[in-house]
């Protein structure tokens, strides 16, 4: 599988910020870029090579990241003026050997399972597929009553899924029978007539595109405490003197470092999920509403079978980690 990155447009609307700066290379948080999250998030995946399609300012993206980001080998398609995603994606796979692809939008921030989507993809007949996602509504909700206002949501999930912004994609599609334009209104419709788009959704993962200044901002609050891992993501959610609480995400089918705390006492609360915590000697399975405890200078890793977040309340260790062994080549 090859990844590629529709990473060429204007950001017209993060202006200012896009002035001076592709969206892409916009920090989400201090010295980590939009772009970066999507090629961690790549070689986390197996991924190992994959083709940036850029354009407005597209020479500080390759002098960001040259040859090489995080052990993917990368490739440069750089247009002199926007000529749509479907023509980006031709010039794409034209450059590298490979039957199918992995697509990224350039504004998508999201947690999703891309290993498990690309599996997906590979054991079913469909030529794409596409990552759907339940619409969050951009306006507060007003319910009713008979003759009045009952209450306000602010801003709820709405039960309608709209494109996520990621597909994986066959070599073979129907390219050729346009011109121009975006793939998602060419090509997507006309296989979808003939039964050969498929769809991957995960419902409750972190999923935002970076569109608006209004958008970045959410994400950055996301981001404030947060930092991205090969299985997922931890959060520091309070960190005090005499305590310290983290949430962990871990995407199904991943694990974390076989690692130890030498002084961290840690108690873990499994808020949803399910899989099981694996020890020198022994396993303990979990599922909601479980609690375990790791005492210190256990060696342990962390393993789900679902989605899963728990929530590490421990004593105030931040950086006690010993990690034994890495499970991911993400360098």
């Amino acid at each position: 599988m090859i990844g590629m990155i529709l990473c060429g447009g204007m950001g017209s609307r993060l202006k200012p910020y896009t002035d001076s700066t592709p969206a892409p290379l916009i920090e989400i948080k201090e010295q980590y870029t939009i772009l970066d999250k999507q090629l961690f998030d790549f070689a986390a995946a197996g991924i190992t090579e994959a083709v940036l399609l850029t354009g407005y300012k597209g020479d500080m993206i390759k002098a960001r990241y040259g040859d090489e980001y995080k052990g993917v080998k990368l490739h440069y398609h750089m247009e002199e003026k926007p000529e749509g995603t479907l023509k980006a994606i031709r010039a794409g796979m034209d450059l590298v050997k490979g039957e199918t692809f992995l697509v990224r939008n350039g504004h998508i921030v999201s947690d999703i399972n891309i290993r498990r989507m690309i599996q997906r993809h590979e054991h079913g007949t469909n030529g794409a597929t596409m990552y759907v996602t339940k619409m969050r509504s951009p306006f507060g909700i007003v319910e009713l009553g008979d003759d009045r206002v009952k209450s306000f949501r602010e801003k709820p999930v709405l039960e309608y899924y709209i494109n996520g912004g990621v597909y994986c994609l066959n070599r073979n599609l129907p390219f050729d029978q346009f011109e121009g334009g975006a793939v998602e209104q060419t090509v997507f419709p006309l296989i979808a007539e003939s039964n050969r788009l498929g769809y991957y959704r995960e419902d409750d993962v972190f999923w935002s595109q970076a569109s608006t200044v209004r958008d970045l901002e959410d994400i950055r609050k996301e981001y404030r405490n947060k930092t991205d891992k090969p299985w997922g993501y931890e959060k520091v959610l309070i960190s005090t003197d005499k305590y310290l609480t983290k949430e962990l995400f871990i995407r199904a089918g991943y694990q974390t470092s076989f690692h130890k705390h030498p002084r961290k006492d840690e108690t873990m609360y499994i808020m949803s999920g399910v899989g099981y915590i694996e020890f020198e000697d022994h396993k303990e399975f979990f599922q909601k509403h479980d609690t375990i405890r790791i005492e210190p200078d256990v060696p342990h890793t962390i393993v789900a079978t679902e989605n899963t977040v728990l929530h590490e309340v421990s004593t105030p260790f931040l950086e006690d980690t010993v990690r034994l062994k890495d499970y991911y080549n993400v360098r």
